[in-house]
């Protein structure tokens, strides 16, 4: 997030100093690692507490470089004339991890419950946003996602999606539907078409509850106010290396038929230096692996199985911030149990609207030691910037700074299973907003659907 350019200096020197000694720095070459050596032991032995705790926010990826055309030969100089020296360039800046102040809790009269049975007090209402104002939408969504807005160009929605079997269809030689997580113990709901331009909603699929059952209970609280809280077992955080940093980003499980996804932001995961990645569901510092460790595995040559719309990759965050998307295929923790299993999964739900009445958002900030968890209202708001075009959801809420990149924006939130449905995440526009008070997602269209197709094929193929 551009958030994140506020860090200690000190961050900046590239390596972190631990009790272990210095994070080891990656070799020319080495970006790629052996094939078939991550495992969610090795995940574990690598990313120690003290590692986890040290990791600082992903910086924003750098441009993608256009193609350097060769000068052309200048002329020689004229008799008498004395050569005009050619200034060296500059250096290339070095992007510095980081994340702006976390927003302290404010105390005030009434503390309202948050998981894990802990109470944490209302902050002071939010500030102002300074962010542009999106277009909103004239009449409020109702339950279902519809709006009878048109989703923007590029990412346009679906077509409304038939009433699905009830028998789930596994097939091994091409991708499932793009619904969420047909799970094979649990047929799938057939999903009423509405009338009307409005996309349909993908089906609502039962999910596993999490191992032991932990039910997340939030108090209603004022609208766009972040607090800290205990965090919930479906979101963690994403630890990645890059070059000599230890980083991280917030994720979440979506299901699937491997029950072996997780979701993030795509700046998040960019890089081929990208390497030693592991999801940590509700990761806290004082209880770092409450459900155990999950690899993100890696493929043939190396590489981790991280799924990134193509255009993001060369066209950049800018250009393309409407694919600021990354699935993920976790390995199972040390017991061989699948994260979906464990701890459940998020419905993916595309073609939606981009204005909800009500999301949860959940995201770990910087440096703090527990999640944040804010409730509040999405709008539309597309951008006038030519150089990042495009519609996102937009949503304000206190205290969103570095860190919390790739958060679920969550509609339907049920406090039963800790579940609902993803309908973004933390990025898109300036990967997620150029302040902490206001946040942005990707629209999830019928490019991210192709795309999420794409990570269930690839993953079972595994």
């Amino acid at each position: 997030m551009r958030r994140t350019s506020t860090v200690a200096a000190a961050v900046a020197a590239a390596v972190l100093l631990l009790p272990g000694g210095p994070l080891p720095v990656a070799e020319p070459g080495s970006a790629e690692a052996a094939p078939g050596r991550w495992t969610a032991r090795e995940a574990a032995s690598f990313w120690t507490p003290q590692r986890m705790a040290s990791a600082v926010p992903v910086p924003d990826p750098p441009a993608p470089q256009a193609p350097v055309a060769a000068p052309a030969p200048s002329a020689p100089p004229a008799a008498g004339d004395s050569p005009t020296p050619t200034p060296a360039p500059a250096p290339a800046a070095v992007p510095v991890p980081g994340a702006g102040p976390v927003p302290g809790a404010v105390p005030a009269p009434g503390a309202v419950p948050v998981p894990g049975g802990v109470a944490a007090p209302d902050p002071a209402p939010p500030a102002p946003s300074t962010a542009p104002t999106p277009a909103e939408a004239a009449a409020p969504v109702p339950t279902a996602p519809a709006d009878g807005a048109a989703p923007a160009t590029p990412a346009a929605p679906v077509d409304p999606v038939d009433p699905v079997d009830p028998t789930p269809a596994v097939v091994p030689s091409s991708p499932v539907d793009p619904t969420p997580a047909v799970v094979p113990s649990s047929p799938a709901v057939p999903v009423a078409t509405p009338t009307g331009s409005v996309p349909a909603s993908p089906p609502v699929v039962p999910v596993p509850v999490p191992r032991p059952a932990r039910p997340v209970v939030v108090a209603p609280a004022p609208a766009g106010v972040g607090r800290d809280f205990d965090g919930m077992p479906v979101v963690g955080r994403m630890f990645v290396m890059k070059g000599a940093g230890a980083y991280f980003c917030t994720a979440s499980v979506v299901s699937s038929p491997g029950r072996n996804l997780v979701l993030s932001a795509a700046h998040c995961l960019l890089g081929t230096d990208t390497r030693q990645v592991a999801f940590v569901p509700q990761y806290t510092r004082a209880d770092p692996q409450p459900y155990g460790m999950f690899p993100v595995l890696r493929d043939a040559a190396g590489r981790s199985k991280v799924w990134i719309h193509q255009r993001y990759r060369t066209e950049g965050a800018e250009r393309a911030a409407t694919l600021d998307v990354a699935f993920a295929q976790v390995g199972p923790d040390a017991d061989g149990d699948p994260v979906e299993s464990v701890v459940g999964g998020n419905r993916l739900l595309t073609g939606a609207a981009f204005t909800h009445p009500q999301i949860t958002l959940i995201g770990y900030p910087a440096s703090a030691a527990r999640p944040r968890i804010c409730v509040n209202r999405t709008t539309k708001f597309t951008s006038t910037d030519a150089n990042s075009p495009g519609s996102f959801l937009r949503i304000d809420c206190t205290g969103y700074p570095g860190g919390t990149s790739g958060g679920p924006f969550l509609a339907r939130y049920d406090a039963a299973t800790g579940t609902g449905d993803v309908v973004g995440v933390i990025g898109g526009w300036k990967t997620g907003g150029p302040t902490a008070d206001t946040s942005y997602s990707s629209y999830f269209g019928a490019e991210i659907r192709k795309l999420y197709r794409t990570a269930v094929a690839g993953a079972r193929t595994a």
